[in-house]
């Protein structure tokens, strides 16, 4: 089969797809047959060598839809032929509440999706979403898991709150408006492009704010009557995220999912007990939040937001886009015609 293997670090110029051995599933295992897979920025991280646990050879790729192609012994009710999308959040565990030890992302330190197949745990496929293309369907599973249980589950979102999502135009970001609005939330947005922001009104934010040109922690508190958003979302880190505790309601959540921007380097802890702030961790998802986050696309009134689609053969032009940060929602991968 094709894939796009990592011998090492890559520079994005050289990224190459390959021929490798089909892989052949054991156990408990299923061989999905993929027909579409999404980038997400820790496949970016991966070729650049910066995510913790790196080991080559890898193939990488978190998310994907396809086909079951074959099974493993001991596995019921996986119907070769059907189509599935693949849930990345593998072997959680027992405790919804948090990640077992034996819990890993799809992509590392397994073999991925960047593939035209890939053998996975035959809990972690669930039915592709009907109304969904297939493109829609691969852009949905890591972000969206992310998106669903930051808002949700962590951030416990109610109705006719006010949320204020930082960085719009990424795919966890983009899943967060949809979800929040869906959810019957105003939600308000920040990035560092007009043009991001326009697209984030169309998908139903109330209003957004240039962080590159605005004072984006007065903008929202302008817009918030002075007290601040109920719920705050970001996946940024930094800088950022000190000012998410400024800028946050008295009494309000402040959701971290993740620090694409490195760590906060001064952090006000005055503003937490002061404000009696909520400040809630978040990773991942656990099989009821990926349920649940597939439940809201399977009634057809949501719809992922797909950038661009790139063949798997221009998987370097792909990774590119993605580094340029030029994209809003997210970058699919046809691996198959």
């Amino acid at each position: 089969m094709r894939a796009f293997v990592l011998h090492g670090v890559t520079e994005l110029a050289d990224a190459r797809v390959q021929e490798v051995d089909d892989p052949q599933p054991g156990p408990g295992q299923v061989l999905v047959k993929l027909h579409a897979a999404a980038l997400n920025h820790r496949d970016l991280y991966i070729c650049q060598g910066r995510y913790a646990g790196l080991r080559y050879p890898i193939i990488p790729g978190s998310d994907g839809t396809g086909e079951v192609a074959a099974v493993g012994e001991g596995v019921t009710g996986a119907a070769v032929g059907s189509a599935v999308v693949i849930n990345p959040s593998l072997e959680w565990g027992d405790d919804p509440r948090i990640q077992g030890p034996r819990w890993r992302i799809l992509g590392l330190p397994d073999n991925g999706t960047l593939a035209e197949a890939v053998v996975v745990p035959a809990d972690s496929i669930w039915p592709r979403p009907i109304g969904l293309s297939v493109e829609e369907a691969a852009a949905i599973p890591l972000a969206g898991l992310t998106a669903y249980r930051a808002v949700v589950t962590r951030g416990n979102l109610q109705r006719g709150e006010t949320v204020l999502v930082l960085g719009i135009g990424g795919g966890v970001a983009t899943f967060a408006l949809l979800i929040a609005r869906h959810l019957g939330a105003r939600v308000l947005v920040t990035s560092g492009s007009d043009e991001k922001l326009r697209r984030a009104r169309e998908l139903g934010a109330e209003d957004g704010f240039n962080y590159r040109t605005t004072d984006w922690v007065e903008a929202v508190r302008a817009a918030t009557d002075g007290a601040g958003p109920d719920l705050i979302i970001d996946g940024t880190g930094g800088a950022t995220f000190d000012r998410a505790l400024d800028a946050a309601r008295p009494g309000g959540r402040v959701v971290t999912y993740g620090a694409t921007t490195g760590p906060a380097p001064e952090l006000m802890v005055r503003r937490i007990f002061w404000k009696h702030l909520n400040v809630l961790g978040s990773t991942m998802g656990s099989p009821h939040d990926f349920a649940a986050m597939l439940a809201l696309f399977g009634e057809g009134k949501l719809r992922p937001v797909v950038d661009r689609v790139f063949p798997l053969s221009q998987i370097g032009a792909a990774l590119r886009h993605m580094d340029e940060a030029a994209q809003f929602g997210k970058i699919v991968l046809r691996v198959r015609e």
